[in-house]
């Protein structure tokens, strides 16, 4: 076969350093496209990002020509810089180690899409340690409760 055919749907979550609520609701949209615009020039599909103030969502077709743990690592870098020459906060901006990612079919898109998009609503009702904890559950991932 001549080609490398792909579906690759993948939900990628990581938190501001500490877990500090930074994420302003007046530049947050800014810094969501710039997310966004970050996947789309590495060459992936941006489907979805979204967060509150501490902690963000992405939702992406992902090509295989590149490691998520690459990508994940130019994100969460050039974001970095961009919030840092931007001068929305008083001091140095770092997003937290690690990161969760999970696969869907094209399929669940529709309900991964709405789920990233009602995050406000959804994190009235839950901490981010309790949603995140819940996906490593429900994804049947092991993980040590000290570094979530």
């Amino acid at each position: 076969m001549a080609g490398a055919y792909t579906q690759l749907y993948i939900h990628i979550i990581f938190s501001v350093k500490g877990r500090r609520a930074l994420l302003s609701s007046e530049w947050r949209s800014e810094l969501f496209s710039y997310v966004s615009g970050i996947v789309s020039a590495k060459g992936h599909k941006s489907i979805i990002v979204n967060g509150v103030a501490d902690h963000v969502h992405i939702l992406l077709g992902m090509k295989p020509s590149v490691a998520l743990s690459e990508l994940v690592r130019d994100i969460k870098s050039n974001s970095s810089k961009f919030l840092n020459e931007k001068k929305w906060l008083r001091e140095r901006f770092e997003w937290q180690s690690g990161y969760g990612a999970f696969t869907y079919s094209h399929s669940q898109l529709p309900k991964v899409y709405r789920y990233i998009q009602d995050q406000e609503l959804h994190h009235q009702k839950y901490s981010f340690k309790e949603e995140y904890l819940g996906l490593l559950e429900h994804f049947d991932i092991s993980y040590d409760e000290r570094y979530v």
